[in-house]
């Protein structure tokens, strides 16, 4: 089989040498991956945790790589603080995972940030300094 297949090769590639009007630049398309590398805008998008099933919606968008989620927490931190706990060790966890950042912002709001984005923390208001490796 595999003799096969290198015959078929070179047949094509024979085919293709002994016809000069072949433009070999129509045979491939190239597919950028990297939305930041074609210079595309940065979404920044808001969020409500009313429930811990909002946090999926923020998941989904955080994985995609290309949006900076402001989640307002305050609703789901009036309502039950252990399910507030637990939202927020999930999104730490799926943040790290995509080689994130987290971060809380005020009282009410964390900020995810994908993989080209880090949050700046100040030392001297008491945050802990960013990681020097990032």
């Amino acid at each position: 089989m595999m003799k096969k297949l290198f015959s078929f090769r070179r047949m094509r590639k024979t085919s293709y040498d002994e016809d000069d009007n072949v433009d070999d630049s129509e045979e491939f398309v190239q597919i950028d991956a990297n939305p930041e590398a074609r210079g595309g805008k940065v979404v920044v998008r808001s969020f409500t945790l009313e429930d811990f099933s909002d946090i999926k919606s923020v998941l989904d968008v955080l994985r995609e790589g290309t949006t900076i989620c402001l989640v307002n927490i305050r609703p789901l931190k009036e309502k039950d603080l252990v399910e507030l706990k637990r939202a927020i060790n999930k999104l730490k966890k799926t943040t790290e995972a995509v080689e994130g950042d987290i971060a809380g912002f005020g009282d009410d709001y964390l900020v995810l940030t994908p993989s080209f984005a880090t949050i700046y923390r100040s030392a001297g208001e008491g945050e802990l300094p960013a990681d020097e490796d990032r």
